[in-house]
């Protein structure tokens, strides 16, 4: 694992996500518009309210029939 700062002084670190063009740039499109100052800003953002859908789950089961409410497994 590599410790990086990014422009903003927060610590970066891997592994990196790779993402294809299309919805990398559909993501870009998104950030702007809402006004992030970054695609990595926008995502991070996403990423923490999608997690936060799972806090309070006491068991793998309880997780697991989170993702399924949310359509992430079936």
């Amino acid at each position: 694992m590599f410790w990086k700062l990014n422009d903003k002084g927060n610590v970066m670190f891997g592994p990196k996500v790779k993402l294809e063009k299309a919805l990398y740039q559909k993501i870009k499109m998104y950030a702007q518009i809402a006004g992030y100052s970054s695609v990595e800003e926008f995502v991070h953002h996403a990423l923490e309210k999608e997690i936060k859908q799972f806090e309070g789950a006491e068991s793998e089961e309880q997780i697991r029939q989170k993702l399924k409410g949310l359509g992430y497994i079936s």
